[in-house]
């Protein structure tokens, strides 16, 4: 279920706890099988993290349904995670939220009719000072307006 690859990379995260430790690295565990199962973690491979990481099932379900960043269903090959946390919300997120809504024909927690995009609403991205702001994949996107949301949506294939 976890493939060799993604095996060495979370062996890699876990080295970096102490012994009687590996579970610190669950969070990473499971945004590396994430990555490599399509964006999508289902039960099968958190009860995959939590045997690899000899962990209690219900200790990794609680990381996996907690934090926003971990899919349960089929989501684009890019997710727009907008913030809307109160500096965001204050600074117009909402607003930015509907028109990529509409400009996209999506609604949040949906995919494009092509795959390609996902829109996602999140608590916070630890990115106030710049709100508006997203997240795409690694990168982060602040000081958003409608014209530099068209501009990362032009760029996105």
């Amino acid at each position: 279920m976890i493939s060799n690859e993604a095996k060495k990379e979370i062996d890699i995260w876990v080295s970096k706890y102490p012994k009687g430790r590996e579970s610190s690295a669950v969070m990473q565990a499971l945004t590396i099988v994430q990555k490599e199962n399509s964006g999508i973690l289902n039960s099968d491979l958190i009860y995959a993290v939590a045997d690899y990481l000899k962990m209690p099932a219900i200790s990794v379900q609680e990381v996996a349904t907690f934090y926003e960043n971990y899919n349960h269903k089929p989501v684009g090959k890019h997710v727009v995670r907008f913030c809307h946390n109160i500096s965001c919300m204050l600074n117009g997120s909402d607003d930015l939220i509907s028109y990529l809504e509409n400009k996209l024909e999506v609604k949040t927690g949906e995919v494009t009719k092509d795959g390609l995009v996902s829109v996602r609403k999140v608590e916070c991205l630890g990115a106030c000072v710049g709100g508006p702001m997203c997240q795409i994949g690694d990168q982060y996107y602040e000081n958003l307006t409608t014209d530099k949301l068209d501009k990362i949506l032009e760029e996105l294939k």
